[in-house]
């Protein structure tokens, strides 16, 4: 017999490196985490929150990747690039291009559309540009973001030896509605909101943010020439006020200072209505609310483009027409078009509208402003350019893809995951529910709990062997809630009637209060225009949405909900001394390293090293300041201190202070307990920042809290709490309507509200309204099946 036909074949060097390696990690609260990850598998990470899943995944491994590609480039190059820092780890092994689709909103500007975001818009202008007609030239010329400009002018130039003048002319023709200026909308800005017109510039007339007497903001004004900074505004002639509200930007000097003037008026669009309202801060938001009304562009319609863009096109429909088409029936219009000439282009299109409908988007239309999509659907959209891609032996990283899913869709992005895995990718998915969970070829849980209390590989290893195991995550792995015996009894109801937000149709509906009410449905159903845009505004109603929280490395739990405030309060009147003392932003911060307690040193087009500062030693404060003590703690230990301990310092003693412990009180209430009152925002995780929100919202006084997906980042152990939470809420007397797609709160509800049957224009009806044994048993809906499926097994 021929024994080498028996021996396998050595493994060829360059295939023995399927691990991706982590050695030492401490980024955050890792504990000097050390792991080896499958490559070309699914892995996914599970955990409480803020027991260490993101630090590990995003924090180390997708971060390390990232700078090592930026490192390929030129100095030159990585000059005008992000510098981004080596993440705290001893040694990263088998590392391959992370690829990040993270949870972050998208579009923090208001020119972008899921049609430009995705490229999807690109492709179309090109089509109407080659076949449209009648014909106007190249794709820009149905593009809202570039206007139709022209200009002539003489052009020197040297020809034969000779400088020659010659006349020149050029025209761009652009998409741009001229009136809006792309924008689909226009405003109107009251005057009497940016000024007080019985005061002087010098007495501080303005009441815009940001523009104090003696700031740069004003100083420009009283500094130009043009104006009398000591005249009060209603005394100004004609062209003092032309030239105070609309005067072009023209070079002035202030003082020694060479600056551009131009008139209010311009200044405030420029600075404040050219920003997406989501995105500003909420003192910002608040004046644009007050001060500008917006209304749909009387020349386009809300369209963006100008007429000729509108009247050019293809198969009966103009550009803006197709693009308002909810996506799943565009599709269908791009398949139907017959023609050689853009026949790829066509192919191309409609694959990447293909996978729009296939992962669950079909119900959104390409002129959605890309700022107004939740974080699963801004998710989901940034897949959409990586599902058709050729790359393999890549490492894409999740946070989160099932946020904002029904249980229905879950299914959908599963296959989707395991598609992007079996072109030969690995895939990395930080995860809490089981449905994903399930699929996962290799399980990583981190804990065993929170904060300083996680950081630490519990468990690695598969699905089954996670369920045998004892960690909080295997136990809780197959937790299923019974339906409720007995539901509480309504004292009251809000009426909807005729709600026609969005999708919408017509719906009639009535909210029972003093209950807890669940409305779900598929994702794109219209539970959220039904909760946000058709219930009626009174006062009393608390909503807690899924925005971002906003704030720098400087912000803390403390700053965030004010609870700050009655600690430097507390610690001033103990000693005698001045409030600001206690704050490391103000006069108590270290004069070394401002207040941060990290020096950071730039190395130009290195990274930038961020060392521990050696004055204060990372305590932020001046050292007289710690000299002073509130119960023999100075204001660095009290920092330091865990919500739960500060619950407790702050109760009784010495150191009582009533309104620093219903603050904190509240914190411990939604589980954030673990988190320390010093501990910077940026560092939070999405979950822990929507309690954050939650803990703040208490305090307001109102009698109906509507909540949009309060389970988001969190593990199946704090739904449990959350639960009690909300039940806390209403036998205290409030309302509680609950925007959910979480089984476990749909089975703990009294009162559950189906929208549907389907997404986009197939959805907007009241499908389902009553008991959840009503829904369990009727099985006639979507959620019913999945709710069933769900308490039965």
């Amino acid at each position: 017999m021929n024994e080498t036909a028996e021996t396998p074949p050595a493994q060829h060097v360059a295939d023995s490196h399927d691990l991706i390696r982590v050695h030492g990690a401490r980024v955050n609260n890792l504990k000097n985490v050390s792991i080896d990850i499958p490559k070309r598998r699914l892995t996914v990470f599970t955990g409480v929150s803020g027991s260490g899943k993101s630090s590990l995944v995003f924090g180390t491994i997708a971060a390390d990747s990232q700078r090592m590609i930026n490192e390929t480039y030129s100095a030159f190059l990585q000059g005008f690039m992000p510098t981004l820092a080596r993440p705290d780890v001893d040694r990263l092994e088998g590392l391959t291009t992370a690829i990040i689709v993270d949870q972050e909103r998208m579009g923090a500007n208001s020119r972008s559309t899921v049609g430009t975001a995705t490229d999807a818009n690109a492709m179309l202008r090109v089509v109407f540009s080659r076949i449209g007609m009648p014909h106007l030239g190249s794709p820009q010329a149905f593009a809202f973001n570039v206007p139709s400009v022209s200009g002539s002018g003489a052009v020197t130039m040297d020809k034969a030896g000779r400088t020659v003048k010659e006349r020149r002319s050029f025209t761009v023709t652009g998409g741009m509605c001229p009136r809006c200026e792309g924008m689909g909308r226009v405003s109107d800005i009251d005057l009497t909101q940016l000024y007080d017109d019985s005061k002087s510039l010098a007495e501080g007339a303005m009441t815009i943010p940001g523009y104090t007497a003696d700031g740069w903001g004003v100083r420009i004004f009283t500094g130009s020439g043009f104006l009398d900074p000591n005249k009060p505004i209603r005394d100004y002639s004609k062209r003092e006020l032309d030239d105070f509200l609309y005067h072009e930007p023209t070079k002035v000097k202030v003082g020694d200072i060479n600056m551009t003037y131009e008139g209010l008026i311009p200044k405030v669009q420029k600075s404040f209505l050219s920003k997406d309202r989501e995105a500003m801060q909420p003192h910002i938001r608040a004046f644009v609310d007050r001060a500008v009304t917006f209304a749909t562009c009387p020349d386009c319609g809300g369209t963006r483009l100008n007429e000729g863009a509108r009247s050019s096109r293809v198969a009966g429909l103009n550009i803006a027409e197709a693009c308002a088409m909810q996506i799943s029936d565009l599709v269908e219009w791009v398949r139907a078009i017959r023609d050689p000439t853009v026949a790829p282009l066509l192919a191309a299109l409609t694959q990447t509208l293909d996978s729009f409908v296939s992962i669950g988007l079909g119900y959104l239309s390409l002129d959605r402003p890309a700022g107004s999509l939740s974080g699963g659907e801004a998710q989901r959209t940034k897949m959409i350019r990586h599902l058709g891609s050729s790359l393999t032996d890549v490492t894409y990283v999740f946070d989160e893809p099932t946020i904002g899913l029904h249980p229905h869709d879950i299914e959908h992005m599963n296959a989707l995951l395991l598609q992007l895995r079996d072109k030969g990718n690995t895939v990395l998915v930080v995860e809490h529910k089981p449905e994903t969970i399930a699929i996962a070829d290799h399980v990583v849980d981190l804990g065993p709990g929170a904060g300083t209390a996680g950081g630490v590989i519990c468990f690695e290893g598969s699905v089954e062997a996670l369920r045998s195991s004892d960690t909080l995550t295997g136990r809780h792995l197959d937790d299923r809630r019974s339906l409720k015996r007995e539901v509480r009894s309504p004292s009251g109801a809000l009426q909807v009637r005729g709600a026609t937000a969005h999708n919408l149709r017509q719906v009639d509906v009535d909210i029972p209060l003093g209950v807890l009410v669940v409305i779900t449905g598929v994702a794109g159903s219209g539970k959220s225009s039904l909760v946000h845009g058709s219930l009626p505004v009174r006062d009393g109603v608390v909503s807690i949405d899924q925005g971002a929280i906003k704030g720098s490395r400087r912000s803390n739990p403390a700053t965030y909900t004010g609870l700050l405030d009655p600690i430097r309060s507390a610690f001033a009147k103990a000693n005698g001394v001045k409030p600001a003392l206690f704050s490391a932003n103000s006069e108590g911060a270290c004069p070394n390293c401002n207040g941060a307690g990290v020096i950071f040193t730039d190395l130009g087009m290195m990274a930038s090293v961020a060392s521990t500062c050696e004055v204060c030693e990372g305590k932020r404060f001046q050292a007289s300041v710690l000299d002073y003590h509130l119960a023999g703690r100075d204001i660095s230990e009290v920092l330091a201190m865990s919500l739960a301990e500060a619950e407790e310092f702050f109760a009784s003693g010495e150191a009582r202070t009533p309104a620093a412990h219903a603050i904190l009180h509240r914190l411990v209430d939604v589980g954030l307990g673990y988190l320390s009152l010093g501990q910077p925002l940026t560092t939070l995780s999405g979950g822990e920042r929507q309690r954050l929100k939650l803990a703040i919202h208490m305090a307001e006084k109102g009698d109906v809290y509507v909540l949009d997906e309060p389970t988001t980042g969190l593990h199946l152990a704090d739904v449990e709490q959350l639960l009690a939470l909300l039940d806390r809420l209403v036998d205290s007397g409030k309302s509680v309507i609950v925007v959910e797609h979480h089984q476990a709160v749909m089975a703990h509800a009294d009162w559950i509200i189906d929208l549907g049957p389907g997404a986009g224009h197939d959805g907007g009806l009241i499908v389902f309204e009553g008991t959840p044994a009503a829904i369990v048993a009727e099985r006639s809906t979507l959620t019913g099946k999945h709710l069933a499926a769900y308490v039965e097994s």
